[in-house]
């Protein structure tokens, strides 16, 4: 082939070749936008794929960037150090300054005058306890702490307490006030109304129970439902123990024993004694029946503890 006619072939070559790629161009940009059309109607997950499966042209996604935590800071309850302020205040006295109760007193609250108590006072402070803590705002608090003395009156006492952001740090902003005790509260009707018999099952089982857990008379686990873990009181704080009434909110409690799982709620009253004298104590159960016999399946007042459940 001549010269001439090579040129005019690779010539007229060169638009046919540009026209081919660009016509494949356009075949993947219609390729790649069918692909996001699908991945669009097939949810978000296909989307990220088809995403990230596009046209090297395409824009990257910008990076992430993580997103800054923020802990709340709850502020510390007060009440311990307005007792311990309350308790070395009433004990301390301005004839005295220079006492140990004094010097606790007014590193609690240097600006807060000490008392001017009579030294020939017939009633001591006997103990204090902070018996209600009420937040009025950020950083201010008011804590009522009861005073009780040798002769057994009973005084209540509001202090205001400050803390800081964190909770960590405390001062008494001000002198404390006498103010009235808080009022009983109205409880309600007890879920306990069945009378469990003394001589039944439900009552011998229960007997038996305390007689282990108080005393140590016996192995605890006997009377426990499988898988339930409570261990006695230890050392053991009883000679005796001895079961004086037991209620039930279940009817099932107060005859024979029912099918197996069959679950009651008692409330035994428990008379205990020792060296020292009588108590009346005071537990709520839950019993589950197996096999004819009643096993204790939690200890209510040990399950706050996590002691009464397996």
């Amino acid at each position: 082939m001549s010269p001439g006619k090579q040129a005019s072939v690779s010539e007229a070559a060169a638009p046919m070749a540009a026209g081919a790629r660009l016509e494949t161009m356009r075949r993947r940009v219609r390729l790649s936008r069918l692909a996001l059309f699908t991945a669009i109607a097939a949810g978000p997950v296909a989307l990220g794929v088809a995403m990230m499966s596009g046209p090297a042209t395409g824009a990257a996604a910008p990076t992430a960037k993580p997103t800054a935590v923020r802990t709340a800071t709850t502020n510390a309850d007060p009440a311990g150090y307005a007792q311990l302020f309350v308790g070395a205040w009433l004990r301390s006295s301005t004839d005295d300054a220079d006492s140990a109760q004094a010097r606790i007193a007014q590193s609690l609250a240097p600006d807060v005058e000490l008392p001017a108590a009579a030294a020939d006072a017939q009633s001591k402070l006997q103990s204090v306890t902070a018996v209600r803590s009420v937040q009025r705002e950020a950083g201010r608090w008011w804590v009522t702490v009861a005073a009780q003395y040798t002769s057994g009156q009973v005084r209540y006492f509001a202090v205001p307490v400050a803390a800081d952001p964190a909770g960590g740090s405390f001062a008494v902003t001000g002198a404390p006030g006498v103010v009235a005790g808080p009022g009983p509260v109205r409880a309600s009707k007890s879920p306990y109304s069945v009378a469990v018999p003394s001589g039944g099952d439900l009552s011998s089982a229960v007997g038996e129970f305390f007689g282990a857990y108080l005393t140590g008379s016996g192995e605890v686990d006997r009377y426990l439902a499988p898988g339930v873990n409570l261990a006695p009181v230890s050392p053991a704080s009883y000679t005796a123990a001895t079961i004086q009434q037991i209620l039930a909110t279940e009817q099932a409690a107060a005859g024979t024993v029912p099918a197996d799982g069959t679950t009651v709620h008692v409330l035994a009253q428990v008379e205990a004694r020792d060296a020292d004298g009588r108590w009346p104590l005071a537990y709520e159960l839950a019993l589950k029946a197996r096999s004819g016999r009643w096993e204790v399946a939690a200890l209510e007042s040990q399950a706050v503890q996590n002691g009464g459940r397996s």
